[in-house]
């Protein structure tokens, strides 16, 4: 699945595919390719990888550390380092923090939050959901109450991804609880070291610890760490969650993920035959290959629309729900296509440091993992069914 890109933009692709050769370290992008969880030291070499180039917050203003791409430059480094198995860029500080503290925050802000977010000196997570807060956002009842200098800041989020890596959060809470529920909201960001700040673990049904609670109790936070007008974080939040959503359908990687799936399809045989000469098994490959192709363009199209400093609208909800589902089924069919070796599996088996032989394909030894992680991607960042709600009023007026 190609498209076509002006010759100087093929240049630019050339130019990402031999940075990629030169610089992506083969550890890791064995690591991606084989589905292997990745430390936080991994995460934090490619971070500092990109940064050195000048290319980790490609959506960035030039005045602010960004690289000044075109749509398409965006597209391209995003689709080679997914083709390369490069890591995924950590979201939380450029792609999600970074573009509200352009947009909404003070200038101080912006001069000490920016630089710490691209040299790594921060490692951020999200603190959105709460028990009863999820696809209902604006029902969070986490509080922070004015005093003095500071606020207090008691309650509890959920599903906070790598929590237990980060040194901050940034959070919405409740700053008044006699508004509508969007109107008493603010934009706060709390450092993790702060006494009163108790992360938990919670274990995934892939196994994985990939997601945490973290509880508040009567934790100060400076003022000056309020992003926007107090009670308006609703407009901070939602700028945020449409950067959010098109991250979360993740195209590049779903390009990957098909063209390591048809590879595999080509190999495996059954009843003497590849695999993807199977009606059955080839009607959803070709199915899922052509929404995957439709999507792509739907992106590049969306990016070039909102190159000029504008943020998509109902076009983000579009990108998260078909982009969810194409993961989704992506993994299903690579589950399916490993047979009775895509059973959930004892993790020592697959472990590389181990000296263990794998048991069937070496493909196998996380394509359950990938099967059972992916079953959140249409639930977080505001479900599918949240998000056809917000495509209807916003397009069709409902």
């Amino acid at each position: 699945m190609d498209l076509s890109f002006s010759p100087q933009e093929e240049n630019f692709r050339s130019e990402v595919q031999a940075f990629l050769a030169d610089k992506l370290p083969p550890r890791l992008a064995d690591k991606v390719r084989s589905g292997l969880r990745l430390s936080k030291e991994d995460m934090q070499q490619w971070h500092a990888i990109l940064h050195a180039r000048g290319w980790l917050a490609n959506h960035w203003p030039v005045e602010h550390g960004g690289p000044g791409w075109n749509a398409a430059c965006k597209f391209i480094f995003e689709h080679e380092c997914a083709l390369a198995h490069a890591p995924r860029i950590v979201p939380f500080g450029v792609n999600m923090l970074g573009p509200v503290l352009i947009k909404y925050g003070t200038p101080a802000q912006k001069q000490y939050w920016l630089p710490r977010i691209l040299d790594g000196s921060d490692w951020w997570c999200q603190g959105y959901s709460e028990p009863g807060a999820g696809s209902d956002l604006a029902a969070v009842q986490t509080s922070a109450v004015r005093n003095g200098d500071h606020y207090v800041v008691n309650g509890q989020k959920t599903w906070t991804t790598l929590a237990h890596f980060a040194n901050m959060i940034f959070c919405l809470v409740r700053t008044d609880k006699t508004a509508k529920k969007q109107e008493g909201i603010s934009f706060l960001l709390i450092d993790m070291n702060t006494p009163g700040v108790e992360v938990r673990p919670i274990v995934t049904l892939d196994g994985e610890h990939e997601v945490n609670e973290v509880f508040f109790t009567d934790v100060k936070v400076p003022l000056e760490n309020l992003v926007g007008d107090e009670h308006r974080g609703w407009t901070c939040a939602k700028y945020l969650l449409t950067y959010e959503r098109t991250n979360i359908a993740g195209i590049g990687f779903s390009v990957a993920a098909l063209r390591q799936l048809k590879k595999f399809a080509a190999k495996q045989m059954k009843n003497g035959k590849p695999l993807a000469a199977d009606p059955a098994f080839a009607a959803r490959l070709a199915k899922v290959e052509i929404d995957l192709a439709n999507m792509s363009t739907t992106n590049l199209r969306m990016i070039a629309a909102v190159a000029g400093g504008g943020v998509p609208g109902a076009e983000s909800s579009m990108l998260k729900i078909r982009g969810t589902e194409i993961r989704q089924e992506i993994s299903s069919l690579m589950r399916r296509a490993m047979g009775p070796y895509a059973r959930h599996y004892v993790d020592e088996y697959y472990d590389p440091d181990a000296g263990l032989p794998p048991i069937g394909p070496a493909e196998a030894g996380r394509a359950a993992v990938a099967y059972f992680n992916n079953r959140k991607l249409s639930i977080f960042g505001g479900s599918n069914e949240i998000q056809k709600n917000i495509i209807s009023k916003m397009i069709l007026g409902l």
